[in-house]
């Protein structure tokens, strides 16, 4: 093994880049299932009770070996008109809560008045998450029709779409009532990673969406019909919507985001030393040949995006075709790597990291119980202010790389919109509300803070931080920051999130890479769609044999002998 060589923050923490990542084996959909396939959990449904209709409710039995959960799960019915994904519907499909134990009627019956309100009713510190989600008209009924006359979908129809319910919404840590992250941490150490409770409740979302579909296609009135074939089950999802309510999370957990980078910038580097073998390259080529079928697949009528997706079809391409000529040349992973850097877009250098994560899961999979982290912003009010100063040129150099005397470099405020309930984006001058805008201007920050410094220090030589603070009060805030976040290497986004034309889907995609999300399909800069869990097993395949091979997920090609009940 060569020597241990980390990309620099300068480069891991760009925004641009950032914005390029693809889900890995490291992200927390594929470390949930690795953990329900190792740990032996036992999935079942204590309760089932739904209509003709698909109308009712029921309940998952989760048994794990530490503790024991249940998915209590609502269906209703939702006129055409009441359908909305945003955060500020009333009414959906179906609504959740992932609780503690099992569920007796008492608390059933209590439940289902309060869960279907979501936002609007109550839960309590026994539930763990509260979520809701909406079916894709479109696909299901189309999908159930079929069915029931005994014929199975087009496989590339399905492609197009992907799942049969979106989540809008998984609410956790302790919103509207449910248990906090202690809790979850200390009572429920097999959910004790970054999300993974979370990830649980749209894994068996979808799993709900199969099993409602399949109660619905075998109805009395329907002698033919036939369940949907197991590996076109296998490659529906579920459907996301994520808008800028996601976007601050990563500012605002500075620490926990430097855990995140810093645990899969460490697999990556070890990988890079790895040497290089010849069944590594077979399995790269494999793995590259699977990524650009996925690519192919994405669907999506943005056309930033889509330029993005020829690029890296191009040069995936260029790397597939060097390969299958020249395999036996690639005899160290960093040459691979420096010539990414130097020839291949951002997804493309992106696209790598996850590609080669696939060839060395001993690596990375020991990563996985290192996500997370308690979080704790402080300073040392002894500490000399020059310290403090000196903190800020090493670790925060690249905020003076903004003139905050332009307006374009000022233009952009984030603020919570109390009429719709999530963040938003104003413009200064235009939009009201710049007065209480969130704290998302890092750079901003800190280079106030800087500035002040500096006066602060020419008036007295010998300052400490906490005589600073008495005089500049308004920097406590950033102080904890700059003197918690100069000690790490990772964590903080090197953008100036305040510009007039910064891409907030930069954040999104960053965040959703981490929880292990495909197939990008923007809406417009603010929001974007896409699939979680897809290709991943069901829970009858939980008890057999796993490969943990369901990366980037490409349409099953489904032969007439396979045109039947599975």
């Amino acid at each position: 093994m060569s020597q241990i060589t980390l990309r620099p923050a300068s480069q891991a923490m760009d925004l641009e880049r950032l914005g390029a990542g693809f889900s890995s084996s490291l992200s927390f959909m594929r470390t949930l299932v690795r953990h329900m396939v190792q740990d032996q959990w036992a999935i079942s449904y204590s309760q089932f009770e739904l209509d003709q209709d698909g109308y009712g409710h029921a309940v998952f039995d989760i048994k794990m070996p530490h503790s024991q959960l249940s998915l209590v799960v609502f269906s209703q019915y939702l006129a055409p008109e009441e359908r909305n994904d945003r955060v500020i519907a009333e009414k959906w499909d179906l609504t959740m809560t992932l609780v503690e134990g099992e569920v007796d009627d008492l608390w059933l019956e209590r439940l289902a008045k309060n869960v279907p309100l979501q936002e609007a009713g109550r839960i309590d510190a026994r539930s763990l998450c509260l979520s809701r989600g909406n079916r894709s008209a479109r696909i299901f009924d189309s999908l159930l029709a079929q069915l029931r006359k005994g014929q199975q979908p087009d496989a590339k129809k399905l492609a197009e779409v992907g799942y049969l319910y979106r989540t809008t919404a998984v609410y956790g840590s302790g919103k509207f009532g449910a248990c906090d992250w202690d809790k979850i941490a200390r009572h429920h150490p097999d959910l004790a990673r970054p999300f993974a409770a979370e990830m649980l409740v749209c894994y068996l979302l979808r799993q709900f969406s199969l099993d409602q579909l399949h109660h619905m296609v075998h109805q009395p009135d329907y002698p033919k019909a036939v369940d949907l074939n197991i590996n076109l089950q296998r490659y529906l999802g579920i459907g996301n919507s994520t808008g800028l309510g996601m976007a601050p999370y990563l500012i605002n957990h500075p620490l926990l985001m430097s855990q995140w980078i810093g645990q899969r910038e460490l697999a990556y580097a070890e990988i890079l030393a790895e040497p290089v073998e010849q069944d590594k390259v077979e399995k790269l080529c494999i793995v590259l040949a699977q990524a650009m079928q996925h690519v192919r697949e994405v669907s999506t009528f943005d056309k930033w995006q889509s330029d993005n997706n020829t690029r890296l079809l191009a040069d995936a391409e260029n790397l597939s075709d060097w390969l299958a000529s020249d395999a036996g040349e690639v005899n160290d992973w960093r040459m691979l790597h420096d010539w990414a850097l130097q020839h291949y877009s951002l997804e493309s250098q992106e696209l790598l990291v996850s590609l080669l994560f696939e060839l060395y899961p001993g690596i990375v999979n020991a990563k996985e119980d290192q996500l997370a982290i308690n979080e704790s912003l402080s300073y040392d009010p002894t500490q000399s202010a020059q310290n403090l100063a000196d903190s800020i040129q090493e670790s925060y150099d690249w905020v003076f790389d903004y003139d905050f005397s332009q307006a374009d470099e000022k233009q952009t405020f984030w603020y919570y919109s109390q009429e719709k309930i999530e963040p938003r984006l104003g413009k200064a001058g235009v939009d009201d509300g710049v007065e209480v805008q969130m704290f998302l201007g890092i750079a901003k920050a800190v280079q106030a803070c800087h500035d002040d410094l500096l006066v602060v220090m020419e008036q007295s030589d010998d300052v400490s931080v906490a005589e600073f603070l008495l005089q500049k009060p308004v920097h406590l805030g950033i102080v904890n920051r700059i003197a918690t976040m100069a000690q790490t290497q990772y964590g903080e986004i090197r953008a100036n999130l305040l510009h007039k034309d910064v891409l907030p889907m930069h954040l999104l995609r960053c965040k959703l890479a981490f929880f292990g999300v495909s197939k990008f399909d923007p809406k417009s800069a603010l929001w974007v769609r896409n699939t979680m869990f897809q290709g991943a097993p069901v829970v009858s395949d939980l008890s057999l044999e796993f490969n943990d091979d369901w990366y980037f997920p490409v349409a099953p090609i489904l032969g007439s002998e396979q045109q039947t009940n599975v």
